[in-house]
């Protein structure tokens, strides 16, 4: 997990405005759920109108009951982009925590738009079934709160808490099961079909982060259901190699940004791939770095040039052979006739004297 300080980080370079007060609530406030149902519950904030200043960072731990029970986190409609730490469920503890920022800040509704645009995170919460484990059923209600520790950060370059006041939840559980399930969630994740965002891989190095090696950073949205988790895969680079992109040998890996190059020579292929909650993927790629990409470029010539090579050498040598054939058979013709020759030239003297 990241350092909470780098949120302060993040103050200072995006800060420009001050917020005398925030409210950082949960949406709804009050309702009631079946047994077995799921709710998709907002964390929204609201800057001080009367200020109209701005709200630019929200440090958050959330605090629910044992009556309920959260399974999924998403971000997809999220007004935040930048995350110190993304939404993360911690069941031992039935806690959730975020981190996370807007740059130049969040002023409240933009006059015109009849949208609500400020949710910061939309938490899935699930009333416990009879064949759902996890929670109490004989729970009447459930509650979900903000924890003291809970911050948000004014717009003023310099790191300034809001004056913050929080709204929980309050949720009746119903004993029994409604006529059918209500799980709007669930219908959201079978609606989406598109990808997460178009996104770029970008290669750095630092002499002080990961010891001076060289890592990459990457970071998608996606505007329905949210993005799950990323995977990179090092497709090791070269006309010489016999690496195959999927194999065995290179599997994809689940991580998150910023991730460390296990190939510190940059001659491999990088790909990371977004995937959302419903399974819909998009696949970014790094090259090579330019001069092993060069270096790629010219593999080619060599082989070309050595098949050059390999040819010419073939072809002297079979002409050689060739040759050589030719002059020894000319040279056994040569002999047999020269034989033939006196052959005849002995049987002509034999007959002569013969005749004689």
């Amino acid at each position: 997990m990241i350092p909470r300080f780098f949120i302060f980080v993040f103050l200072l370079f995006f800060s420009f405005n001050n917020l005398e007060a925030a409210t950082l609530y949960l949406d709804p406030g009050v309702t009631t759920l079946n047994r077995s149902d799921a709710i998709t519950m907002a964390v929204r904030i609201m800057p001080d109108k009367e200020t109209g200043e701005c709200i630019n960072t929200v440090d958050a731990v959330i605090n629910y009951s044992d009556g309920i029970q959260p399974v999924d986190v998403s971000i997809g409609r999220s007004i935040f982009n930048v995350w110190v730490e993304q939404p993360t469920i911690n069941k031992e503890d039935n806690k959730i925590t975020f981190a996370g920022g807007i740059t130049n800040g969040y002023c409240g509704r933009v006059q015109g738009d009849p949208r609500l645009t400020n949710v910061i995170a939309e938490i899935i919460f699930r009333s416990p079934g009879f064949q759902i484990g996890g929670g109490n059923s004989d729970t009447d209600e459930a509650t979900i709160d903000f924890a003291p520790e809970t911050q948000a950060y004014i717009n003023d370059g310099q790191g300034t808490k809001a004056q913050l006041k929080t709204l929980g939840s309050r949720i009746t559980l119903e004993k029994t099961a409604g006529a059918s399930i209500i799980d709007d969630w669930r219908e959201a994740v079978q609606a989406d079909d598109l990808p997460p965002e178009e996104f770029s891989i970008t290669l750095t190095k630092d002499k002080v982060a990961f010891s001076g090696k060289y890592f990459i950073v990457f970071d998608t949205t996606d505007k329905q259901t949210g993005v799950s988790h990323y995977e990179v895969m090092e497709e090791e680079g070269g006309v010489l190699d016999s690496f195959a992109w999927g194999e065995a040998d290179a599997p994809w890996i689940q991580t998150t940004s910023p991730y460390v190059l296990k190939d510190q020579t940059l001659r491999s292929t990088v790909r990371v791939k977004a995937i959302d909650k419903a399974g819909n993927e998009y696949i970014a790629t790094l090259a090579p770095d330019g001069e092993f990409e060069e270096a790629q470029k010219s593999e080619p010539l060599n082989y070309i040039l050595f098949a050059s090579i390999f040819i010419f050498v073939v072809v002297i040598g079979v002409a050689i052979f060739y040759v050589y054939k030719r002059r020894k058979r000319k040279t056994v013709d040569s002999q047999n006739f020269i034989h033939s020759e006196v052959e005849e030239e002995d049987y002509d003297d034999y007959d002569d004297e013969n005749n004689n």
